[in-house]
This record gives C-alpha cells, sequence and structure tokens, in this order.
C-alpha cells in the first residue's frame, strides 16, 4: 500500500554542504563566530551573559564596525547568539564574586567586579572541524535566538513596562508573546508554502501586502472590510521590523517598505493594499533563501508537519514514487524521478515501474501517467521491458505510446478494445492531476473527433472509472448533442455493471 500523502508540495534544497557554506555567511552568524574568537579571560560580561556596556565598543571594533552608529547594537546582538549557540562560554560572575571575596571588600565591589568572563565555546571547533550538518544545528539555534527576538514587542523604554516586581508587566505592554510568536510562525510558514507551490526553489519574492492578507483575510471572505484591511496595513508595519530582523541570519531576502509609506502610517495613512497601477515592491518584498527554506522545513519537521523535500524518495519502492509524484509541481516531480533513477539499474527501474503501475484501485491511471513519465528519463535501456509488456491489457497501450514516441520499429497495432481501454485511462489520469480546464476540453474533443461512434463503444469499456469519465466528457464538451450522448453512455456503463 502506498504512504500517506504529504500535504506540502515538496521543497527542492541544496546540498548540506552549499547550506552550510551558506550559513556561515549569515553576517550574524559570522559576526558570533567572530566575537568568539576575539573572547579571553578578561571580557567581562554581566549576570545574564550579554557584555557589559564598557566592552561593547571593543567588540564592535572586533567586528570592523568601530565607525559604525550601530556598531555597539550589532556586537551586543551577535554576542547574544555567540553565547546561545555555545560559540561562547560564559564564567559564572557569582564564582568569580566568590572566589575574590577575601580580597576585596564590600565599599571596595564595582559593577566591573560582579561581571563575569568569557571564552570561546566548545562549538566554536565545529566552524573549522564539523561537518556540514554540525554547522547548520549552530545556525538553526542561531535562527532560534533571532525567531525569538523578532516576537518580541518593540518599545522605546524599557522602565515603562517593568513591573515592581522586577518582572514585564505584560498586560501594561498589551503583548501575548505565544500570540506574537505564533503569528510570525504562521507567516514564515505560509512564505514556505508560497515557494514551494511555485516550483520548490523559491526564485520569486512575495510582496509583503500578500503574505500579511495570507494570515490575516479568512478563505471565505470576498472583499475585505475596513477592519480587514486595517489589520492586514498593522501586520505589514509588524513584519516589516521582523524580515529587518530575519534579514541577516540568511533566513530571507527582504525589499523594506518605503519609508514615505511608513511615514503616511505615522501621519494617520494606513499603508493599505497598492493599487493595480503602483509599484508593489514599495511595500515591501521578501523571499526565503534556499538556506532559509532549509530551516522553516526543519521547523516544521520538528513540529510534526510533512514537509518533503525533493529526494526523500529516492530509497522507495516504485509504487511509493509513483503515488507521491501525483501531487508533485512538473519541476519537483522530474527532480525527484532523477534522483529515485539514479540509484538503480535502468532495466531494473524500468521492470519496477511497469509492475508498479497496474492495478484496479483509484490512483492507478495516474500512476501508469507518472510511469510513462519516468521512462521517458530512463531511456532507450526501458525498450526490452516496455516491449515485454505490449500484450499487457493494462500496459500495452502505455508501451505502444512510449515506443511511438522514441521512433522505434516494428510496434504491433493495438487491437480496438486496447484503444478505447487507454482513452479512458488517460482521461481519468488528467481528470485525477486537476489539469487545466481546456487543455482537458482539447484532449476530449480531439478522442471523440478521431473515432466515430467513440461512445458506443466506450461505454463498454471494462476500466473501473467508465463511467466517471463519460459523465465527465459529458461536461467537458463543448458540443451539446456530443455532451448529451456522453452522459447517455455514462447511464449505460453504470447499467451494465
Amino acid at each position: 500500500m502506498p504512504e500517506d500523502r504529504p500535504t506540502l508540495p515538496p521543497v527542492r534544497l541544496h546540498s548540506d554542504a552549499e547550506l552550510a557554506r551558506a550559513a556561515l555567511g549569515a553576517p550574524l552568524l559570522a559576526r558570533a563566530v567572530r566575537l568568539a574568537r576575539w573572547a579571553g579571560p578578561r571580557t567581562r560580561v554581566g549576570a545574564g551573559g550579554e557584555l557589559v556596556d564598557e566592552q561593547l565598543p571593543e567588540a564592535a571594533a572586533a567586528l570592523g564596525l568601530a565607525g559604525d552608529e550601530d556598531g555597539a547594537a550589532h556586537a551586543s546582538e551577535a554576542w547574544r547568539v555567540a553565547v546561545d549557540t555555545g560559540l561562547v562560554e560564559v564564567e559564572d560572575p557569582e564564582a568569580d564574586e566568590a572566589a575574590g571575596a577575601d580580597d576585596v571588600t564590600g565599599d571596595d565591589i564595582t559593577d566591573d567586579d560582579l561581571a563575569g568572563g568569557a571564552v570561546a565555546g566548545a562549538n566554536l571547533a565545529l566552524v573549522t572541524g564539523g561537518s556540514p550538518q554540525d554547522v547548520l544545528g549552530l545556525w538553526l539555534d542561531a535562527l532560534d535566538v533571532v525567531l525569538a527576538d523578532a516576537s518580541a514587542p518593540f518599545f522605546d523604554d524599557i522602565a515603562d513596562v517593568i513591573g515592581a516586581d522586577g518582572r514585564v508587566d505584560f498586560e501594561a505592554l498589551d503583548w501575548d508573546p505565544e500570540a506574537e510568536a505564533e503569528f510570525l510562525e504562521g507567516v514564515l510558514g505560509n512564505l514556505y508554502l508560497l515557494t514551494v507551490s511555485d516550483g520548490g526553489a523559491g526564485d520569486h519574492p512575495v510582496p509583503l501586502p500578500v503574505l500579511a492578507a495570507s494570515v490575516i483575510v479568512p478563505e471565505d471572505m470576498g472583499e475585505p472590510t475596513d477592519d480587514v484591511l486595517e489589520q492586514i496595513s498593522e501586520a505589514m508595519m509588524r513584519l516589516d521590523d521582523q524580515f529587518r530582523l530575519l534579514e541577516p541570519v540568511g533566513l530571507v531576502e527582504y525589499r523594506p517598505l518605503d519609508e514615505a509609506l511608513m511615514a503616511e502610517e505615522t501621519e494617520g495613512a494606513a499603508a493599505e493594499a497598492p493599487a493595480d497601477d503602483e509599484d508593489v515592491s514599495r511595500y515591501g518584498m521578501v523571499r526565503l533563501t534556499p538556506l532559509g527554506l532549509y530551516g522553516i522545513r526543519a521547523r516544521m519537521l520538528e513540529a510534526g508537519v510533512d514537509a518533503p523535500a525533493v529526494g526523500d524518495l529516492a530509497d522507495k519502492g516504485a509504487e511509493v514514487l509513483l503515488d507521491r509524484l501525483t501531487h508533485f509541481p512538473e519541476p519537483a516531480a522530474r527532480a525527484e524521478t532523477e534522483q529515485w533513477l539514479a540509484r538503480r539499474e535502468p532495466a531494473a527501474a524500468a521492470r519496477d515501474l511497469l509492475a508498479a503501475a497496474r492495478g484496479a484501485d483509484r490512483g492507478a491511471p495516474l500512476r501508469r501517467l507518472h510511469c510513462q513519465q519516468a521512462l521517458t528519463l530512463v531511456g532507450p535501456h526501458a525498450e526490452p521491458e516496455v516491449r515485454a509488456v505490449l500484450d499487457d491489457a493494462e500496459l500495452g497501450g502505455l508501451a505502444r505510446v512510449w515506443l511511438a514516441e522514441r521512433g522505434a520499429s516494428d510496434v504491433p497495432p493495438p487491437p480496438e478494445s486496447m484503444i478505447f481501454w487507454l482513452a479512458i485511462d488517460t482521461i481519468a489520469a488528467q481528470l485525477d492531476a486537476d489539469g487545466e480546464v481546456e487543455e482537458l476540453r482539447g484532449l476530449v474533443e480531439g478522442l471523440v473527433g478521431q473515432h466515430s461512434g467513440f461512445f458506443d463503444a466506450a461505454w463498454r469499456v471494462e476500466h473501473p472509472r467508465t463511467a466517471d469519465v463519460l459523465e465527465a466528457m459529458g461536461r467537458l464538451h463543448g458540443d451539446k448533442r456530443v455532451a448529451k450522448d456522453a452522459r447517455k453512455a455514462a447511464f449505460k456503463s453504470r447499467s451494465s455493471r
């Protein structure tokens, strides 16, 4: 039996080695690595492991950001990533204080005395000596840090939201951390889905209004209400801040909102969806990088989501391959098939594919269609195996089509029963593939036009989908008389069973 079908189209990932190089090249992780190498016994950190203010200029200089007005902020962010990923190991400040208690009186203790030190952590060795998977593990840890930061609230003065007990007053802040994290995860999940549905490689950026609307507008809503448009506008502003934070870790490539639009929002004019004649890029454009696709998929897998990748089926049987290809976009289906074939001897692969294509179950017609397409990738080595099924009731028509397309000689003409069986099977496969209606209509009209008395013979075809196919032909054919004949034939087929 075929395995359960995936809920998402497959993603085409770069190799682990390529992704690891991209991870090390991400600005934020690269800075974290540089600070880990810079850290030493004299590096002073606070009780939370953060660099003390006096160390920030030196850390910024170590990153080559001494003249950058945001250098200290970048250094602080990179240091936090270095600590949370194990690139830096922070010494316990309380232990330091206890060790020096005999030598320092209470009046002599300063903030610097209460600060701990920091040294390079064990994970720093993975940067140069670890496997690509080790590096990607570090990057995923860094991504967790940044996603947590991106989900945090923005405020001008932290003192405004600190309660009497010294903790953040979430009610005063009007911020639900779980809801905010869930919203960002939902946005990134939709961005992933839009990417893999577009072929799996993330070649096209998504406009920020489209992405915001995808998580706010209900599926059954027609024209968005003013309230919904206002929610989209607010989400766009929030996402603009978040994607600016997520870009340095290498998750996304982001073209920010036009500052003029942001100024309009500040003045009270909502950044509504762009009109047709406006440049949509002014409203922000975002795409997942190849590393981002890897990262979001990894998080989905961890959450139990079935998020397949091209190559997952390379070690599966032919029946699983043909069944899963049913839900793959064409480029991904071809790439998956190529990887599956690369592990097998051509003749054996062709034999397995043909055997898996047999059957009278609901999915069999589409399996046969994918089998025929897979056999084109096998090439001439498949010919002996294909010729061996010329007399097979289910595969004989497929075999003749494949041989004819390759210009093979000595192909025996099919019996009339096989012609009509293949016609029913082909239309059933196309119906299941959810192809373009116009293309399917052209196929139907072409078949009927080539065979006079098509329906007189078609209703007698012993195929499990005959009645369904004839009924569909009645819906699709543009000629009302022919459509009526198709419906009559469908009735006869059902009555004869």
